[in-house]
């Protein structure tokens, strides 16, 4: 029976792989050197590291610089192998999960096909949605074989890291569709993923599901009609978003406080009413006033 001093290599294997796999995007490095502190066994946290951090990076579409293209790592471009493979530049690399390093580049031979003229197509309106509705966001199409059925798998990614805020997010879709004759039904996944960690440890996870059938006579059209499709519904959800945010603040400042409160939306600057209580502590029956901090919170989309 292992001690709470002294735990068990399973037991030391359990608790680091279910800290790695909470990490949230764009902070598994610090989880990394955290759970390394706590467990005191550096080799066999990074062991374990390589392993969570490869599921880690393709689960969130984690995106690399390579010879001059960003590539998203997504389970749809993993070749095995820690390889990876670039849609765009026709080559893959080897990948080092932990540092994010790249190395061993080469030429990945691609049919050009009509499915590959349709996946070059798509991706060109893609990137050129996202470069004008998203401050920061990557973006990747990929051509899939299911049987006999060509596939195309779309996947977007964008974040605003900003630990110096105390905050980080990051959004994420997922759009896949069959390459068939007149029409294609296509459905997508958003995901959006938000962690504040000033003075509190709050995470927000929302997600939401879509589909639609598109027409697939014409390219260039095709990608009109999904770039429309896409825009509209990622409007929708932003929307959603923000209306399911004001109605829970409401809800949680308004309604469900155990102690009712009267709501001011404000705070009380104690380390000013306690430098204020310090100088008037010889001073009998003086009224002290309470200075007040607004509290406002800025949605960033």
């Amino acid at each position: 029976m292992c001690t709470r001093q002294d735990l068990c290599k399973p037991e030391k294997v359990s608790l680091i792989c279910s800290f790695l796999r909470q990490s949230p995007p764009g902070e598994f490095s610090h989880v990394v050197q955290d759970v390394s502190a706590l467990v005191q066994d550096e080799q066999l946290v990074r062991q374990e590291a390589a392993r969570i951090a490869a599921w880690h990076n393709k689960s969130n579409f984690t995106p690399i610089k390579v010879n001059g293209h960003t590539v998203l790592l997504t389970h749809y471009n993993d070749l095995g192998g820690n390889r990876f493979f670039d849609p765009q530049g026709k080559f893959s690399f080897e990948l080092d999960y932990l540092r994010q390093v790249t190395r061993k580049p080469q030429l990945h031979g691609v049919l050009l096909d009509k499915g590959e003229l349709w996946r070059e197509t798509l991706h060109k309106g893609l990137k050129a949605y996202i470069s004008c509705h998203f401050p920061i966001a990557n973006c990747c199409v990929f051509k899939k074989s299911l049987g006999k059925r060509q596939m195309l798998v779309a996947c977007i990614e964008a974040h605003q890291y900003q630990p110096s805020h105390h905050w980080n997010s990051h959004w994420k879709s997922d759009w896949t569709l069959a390459l068939t004759p007149f029409t294609t039904q296509v459905t997508g996944i958003f995901l959006l993923q938000i962690h504040y960690f000033k003075d509190a440890n709050l995470h927000v996870t929302v997600s939401k599901s879509v589909s639609d059938t598109l027409h697939m006579i014409d390219q260039s059209q095709f990608a009109t009609d999904f770039v429309r499709f896409l825009k509209a519904e990622d409007t929708r959800f932003h929307t959603a978003i923000l209306e399911d945010l004001q109605a829970c603040s409401e809800d949680i400042w308004g309604k469900n406080l155990r102690r009712k409160l009267p709501v001011t939306r404000t705070f009380i600057n104690w380390s000013k009413l306690l430098n204020h209580q310090h100088l008037n502590t010889n001073v009998s029956n003086t009224e002290m006033s309470l200075s007040l901090l607004k509290c406002g919170i800025d949605m960033v989309a």
